[in-house]
């Protein structure tokens, strides 16, 4: 059953609008979205393996595009909007790290924080929305986001592009522990949202 999931997965990212679905998914998923991009990015870049480059940036300017829009939540609509999807994930707000940014103590230590996570499973949109919420400047949230996504929809790109078929056929045969992964990183990365949004303490104080 895994295996065919994993395969009717393929396919889709085969669609001949599958670039379109993507570009949503990236979207939503820096507002609000749960499920990570990577997800449909890897099996629609093995399917269209000559189209890698495309597929890579169509993912980053929509994923771009959805981090513009989480900014602004949370910037002018947090307690209307950006709150709801922080009560979803459980995390609470930044109003002390905001605090610490308009006194120069929070500048470096968002932007480690911003680069460990944008690496790692933590969902993106506590980024984009807490970046709008503590006035982070704008144009330097910009440039971690192309840099932080940029490299990691390229690289994943790249490696489908480069190993082709073979990777396919091990995807096909390792199906289950596959998506056991995946369950495994996402639960992963709520927890290292956690972690990061409940003990950034240390981290402002060792910049501070």
């Amino acid at each position: 059953m895994l295996k065919k999931l994993l395969n009717r997965v393929v396919a889709w990212a085969g669609h001949k609008y599958a670039i379109y679905y993507l570009s949503f998914l990236c979207f939503i998923e820096s507002i609000f979205f749960p499920i990570p991009p990577d997800v449909m990015l890897i099996p629609m870049a093995l399917a269209r393996i000559e189209k890698w480059f495309k597929i890579a940036s169509v993912a980053l300017l929509s994923t771009l595009t959805g981090a513009i829009v989480g900014y602004v939540i949370g910037y002018f609509f947090y307690k209307e909007v950006g709150i709801r999807i922080f009560e979803f994930y459980n995390f609470n707000n930044f109003q002390e790290f905001k605090e610490y940014l308009q006194v120069g103590k929070g500048f470096w230590a968002w932007i480690l924080i911003m680069t460990i996570a944008g690496y790692s499973p933590v969902p993106f949109k506590l980024l984009t929305i807490t970046s709008g919420f503590i006035h982070f400047p704008f144009h330097i949230f910009i440039l971690i986001t192309i840099f932080i996504r940029g490299t990691r929809f390229f690289f994943l790109c790249w490696v489908c592009h480069y190993f082709g078929e073979k990777l396919i056929k091990y995807m096909q045969e390792k199906a289950k522990k596959i998506i056991t992964v995946l369950l495994g990183l996402f639960c992963l990365g709520l927890f290292l949202g956690y972690l990061i949004y409940e003990h950034y303490n240390w981290i402002v104080e060792f910049f501070g």
